[in-house]
């Protein structure tokens, strides 16, 4: 995937616009035309029609829904009218979502689906709604001047940065494209190019030497690699540099006569300019925090050989509200993702994930004993076998970097490591904290149990003392 940012003039801006709202449009008639036949079925039920008089369910198959999309657009008022102004593409953007969407809420409720549990799909309001469309077929190419790109319909857009490097491999035939999508992100418009390139892997500086990463607030990163060499990088804190310029520009932003949906007043021009400068800011931190992270996954990429990073659990440590901010500042999922793909595609180098519950704070680095508790305010680790005495961070990375020998072949998840370990008072090998029941899957045809809470008291259904089942 590689991706520049655009210079669009102002014809062209409206154009992405309106090629972006066709594919929220699309969306919300496929969510719409296929939600409808669960609600008929429902009130039929409720007369009592038997199960075989039943309306049939209408499928949502991207080909199922391009055909009837297709033959709706002619005549449907919301299409009409303006349906020819777009591309084909942007429609089958949204058709194809609304497709993926059902698919996933599908596979969620009957339990084949790994993640989160997947609500039924729901229309995108105007407002809330990102700013994307892909394109598949027709004309997308990158000019020969390295910089413009041209799309369908869209015409050819100037490129804010040159594309020669892509250009290069295009020419030599060394890469293809296979798609391209336009997004609105951060105040500007980007294109990024789905396609297949021909890389050759590129050897890397050191490739016998092993490196752990302990990832934190204050340190972003201690690094210690097998030779016994520790280095840390500072967390930058770009946010919290950024609080101050921040809060005086929502302080302006609150002064200005914003925009209320409740009595349908408009933004004045002031609100609008104060709100794009508070957002130019935001935009800032989020672009220096990315540059920095890609710098430092760069260089560990390209120097070791093998790298050994922990499997955190970042949605449970965003929940203490202490450490949230800076924690989602640090961005430590986004570095785990950045060196998983930059490892395998550019190195080849071997990436091992910790076990979550491995305990490397509390493991002695000198002789492998395991206290058994570490409060996080003790930032120096005293071992009481072997009297070594070590920063905790330090610590963490060496036991990191150790544990590479221990990875299991095959699998890139490393176990825990045959160490001396104390008596545990609570007689638990992992933590145990207080966890909501879930409710399990159900099988069964998606769309057929209750319908979404938010639709019934839009429809003012009254509670069920039983699950409503639709087939």
């Amino acid at each position: 995937m590689l991706r520049f940012a655009l210079d669009p003039n102002a014809t062209q801006q409206a154009a992405l616009r309106s090629h972006c709202g066709a594919a929220r449009a699309a969306y919300n008639w496929a969510v719409g035309w296929v939600t409808a036949t669960w609600w008929q079925r429902r009130a039929e039920e409720s007369y009592g029609v038997p199960q075989a008089g039943l309306t049939q369910w209408r499928p949502w198959s991207l080909p199922s829904l391009r055909k009837a999309f297709n033959a709706a657009k002619h005549t449907d008022p919301r299409f009409a009218a303006w349906w020819q102004e777009n591309s084909k593409e942007a429609y089958s953007t949204g058709l194809a979502n609304a497709a993926a969407a059902f698919d996933n809420y599908a596979k969620s409720k009957n339990g084949k689906r790994k993640g989160a549990r997947m609500g039924v799909p729901r229309f995108k309001a105007k407002r809330k709604a990102r700013l994307a469309c892909r394109f598949t077929t027709g004309t997308i190419r990158v000019d020969t001047d390295g910089r413009h790109v041209t799309l369908p319909r869209l015409g050819t857009i100037r490129t804010h940065e040159p594309t020669v490097t892509f250009l290069a491999c295009l020419q030599a035939g060394t890469a293809r494209i296979l798609s391209a999508t336009v997004r609105h992100e951060r105040g500007r418009w980007f294109a990024s190019f789905q396609a297949e390139v021909k890389q050759n892997l590129r050897p890397v500086a050191r490739p016998d030497t092993v490196l752990g990463i302990d990832l934190g607030v204050k340190m972003l990163a201690v690094m210690a690699d097998s030779t016994g060499q520790i280095r840390a990088v500072a967390n930058p804190g770009q946010y919290d540099r950024a609080r101050q310029q921040l809060r005086r520009a929502c302080r302006i932003v609150s002064r200005r006569q914003g925009p209320d949906r409740r009595t349908g007043q408009k933004p004045s021009r002031r609100w609008e300019k104060a709100n794009a400068q508070r957002n130019k800011v935001h935009h800032r931190v989020a672009n220096l925090r990315e540059d920095a992270l890609h710098k430092l996954t760069t260089r560990v990429a390209a120097e070791y050989g093998t790298v050994v990073v922990e499997d955190l659990n970042v949605a449970g440590m965003l929940r203490n509200r202490r450490l949230a901010r800076r924690i989602a500042d640090a961005g430590f999922g986004e570095i785990r993702r950045q060196l998983h793909y930059k490892t395998r595609r550019r190195h080849a180098t071997r990436i091992v994930v910790a076990n979550r519950w491995y305990p490397s704070s509390k493991t002695c680095s000198g002789c492998g004993a395991v206290k058994a508790k570490l409060p996080l305010h003790v930032r120096t680790y005293q071992c009481d076998a072997c009297h070594l005495v070590i920063d905790r961070d330090d610590n963490a990375a060496l036991n990191l970097a150790a544990l590479a020998a221990a990875a299991v072949t095959g699998t890139g998840v490393a176990g825990d490591q045959d160490a001396q370990s104390v008596s545990k008072p609570r007689g638990a090998d992992q933590k145990t904290r207080a966890t909501r029941l879930r409710r399990t899957a159900e099988a069964g045809r998606a769309g057929g149990a209750t319908l979404p809470h938010q639709l019934q008291t839009k429809a003012r259904d009254r509670p069920q003392a039983e699950t409503l089942t639709l087939w």
